[in-house]
């Protein structure tokens, strides 16, 4: 069981974007929220600021 909080979010995204995403989703295996999370980390790598005010390098 999961016990950490989690917090829903909605986005708009064109009708074929969607059918698209969930297709290749479904093809590996894998739902859409679990990838969802795992872009936005992977973009917090390389996007998110150091208490330093630096961007962290990839």
């Amino acid at each position: 069981m999961n016990t950490k909080a989690t917090k829903e979010m909605h986005i708009n995204i064109t009708v074929n974007l969607k059918k698209r995403f969930h297709a290749t989703c479904v093809m590996k295996g894998k739902k859409m929220s679990q990838v969802v999370i795992e872009l936005i980390e992977q973009w917090l790598e390389s996007k998110e600021f150091s208490l330093t005010g630096e961007t962290k390098s990839i």
